[in-house]
């Protein structure tokens, strides 16, 4: 039986290092989110730091409308990181028991 929970921890602790390295490597890809049609766009890592804003001229005219698509521009970027990381990390929680869930 030793060997057997020594097996289970030895996976646990090879899979944590796996999880560790995804993660990793999801701070350093690049998302970019999108409103009105591209006048507004926002880039982030999948780690949801916000590398770039980007703002076309004629959006500076309405600060309402502006603030609205920046909004915009961020859930969509937050998304598409939120996407992307799931994508990357399926293979972990294809691993696990079922109901057992992993924190992203």
């Amino acid at each position: 039986m030793k060997g057997g929970l020594g097996g289970l921890m030895k996976q646990a602790q090879q899979m944590q290092a796996n999880m560790k390295k995804a993660q990793d490597e999801l701070a350093t890809i690049e998302v970019e989110g999108q409103s009105g049609s591209g006048m507004v766009k926002v880039v982030m890592t999948c780690a949801h730091e916000v590398r770039r804003v980007s703002l076309d001229q004629s959006v500076m005219d309405d600060k309402e409308m502006l603030e609205d698509l920046i909004v915009a521009a961020f859930s969509d970027a937050n998304k598409k990181a939120a996407d992307t990381t799931q994508k990357r990390m399926s293979g972990f929680t294809a691993q696990l028991p079922p109901g057992m869930s992993l924190p992203f």
